[in-house]
């Protein structure tokens, strides 16, 4: 089982770690291929696309710090930021990015779902 989770917990982080690289290479489309449908429609409104829309944010990203999964969805920690992901058929999908924790409150993100 430990296995496993580590596995899943790798695999997770990779996914953040791809599409934090392309936000930083500036690769929209890439970047919108790496969210959460539902994500990627959240930011696809007012006549702009998502593509445009996720270079225009300022996303801090990082480095992976720490990684947790329960089932289908995942945390992701890096060193100025939190990303949420969901295990889709296609693999790690990121749903929630530019996260920061707000004590008690939900986390305020800047991608979300």
């Amino acid at each position: 089982m430990a296995g496993c989770s580590s596995t899943e917990r790798e695999t997770a982080e990779q996914a953040a770690t791809r599409f934090y690289g392309a936000v930083h290479d500036r690769q929209g489309e890439q970047a919108c291929s790496l969210l959460a449908p539902s994500a990627a429609e959240g930011l696809s409104t007012g006549g702009q696309r998502c593509a445009n829309a996720i270079l225009d944010l300022e996303l801090p990203g990082g480095q992976p710090v720490d990684t947790a999964v329960w089932g289908d969805e995942a945390q992701v920690r890096l060193s100025r930021d939190t990303v949420f992901l969901h295990r889709f058929p296609q693999g790690w999908l990121v749903r929630g990015a530019g996260c920061t924790a707000r004590g008690e409150l939900p986390y305020r993100c800047e991608v979300t779902t």
